[in-house]
């Protein structure tokens, strides 16, 4: 990770209101996390990007937060034709059709609990990870979960922005 701004860096910075609300809606579906971010704008260099973008998500509330996860897919079921979705959740190719009957099972179970999709950073997690966390984290109280997800859509939201910068460069 650079400190230093980047050529990917000062193109977002530079992106007309409109096609940066897009750009961040991207990589994280809250409005209000991206407003945080847009108001903030432009960044000096990518880390200053980041810290903004963990202290907006230590902002948001528990709407904001499901405003966030809708933008996300369950485990297992990348939205079709989004190449983002895809590659997250590259960990489920190889996964045996047992392991992600399971998983299917216990995301919607998941989400019966809590009333979203089961929410984790999968980028670079192999699928027995991910199901492994999922087991664990059902017995969540409705708090505890709250803060995991905050705390897996901060990752995400990282990786997506690093994404962004780092493109056309």
């Amino acid at each position: 990770m650079t400190s230093s701004n980047t050529p990917g860096l000062s193109r977002f910075n530079a992106l007309e209101e409109a096609a940066a609300t897009a750009a961040l809606h991207e990589a994280c579906a809250s409005s209000a996390w991206g407003s945080k971010l847009l108001a903030q704008r432009p960044f000096a260099a990518v880390d200053a990007l980041l810290v903004a973008s963990d202290a907006a998500m230590a902002e948001l509330t528990a709407e904001d937060l499901a405003e966030a996860m809708a933008g996300h897919p369950p485990i297992g079921r990348p939205k079709p034709g989004d190449p983002t979705s895809a590659r997250e959740q590259r960990g489920m190719a190889g996964a045996s059709e047992e392991l992600k009957a399971e998983l299917l099972e216990l995301n919607l179970a998941y989400q019966e609990k809590f009333g979203h999709v089961f929410l984790i950073c999968a980028t670079g997690a192999t699928a027995e990870f991910m199901l492994g966390q999922i087991k664990v984290r059902i017995d969540n109280d409705a708090e505890q979960e709250r803060e995991i997800v905050r705390t897996e859509l901060g990752k995400i939201n990282r990786i997506r922005l690093n994404r962004l910068v780092e493109e056309g460069e």
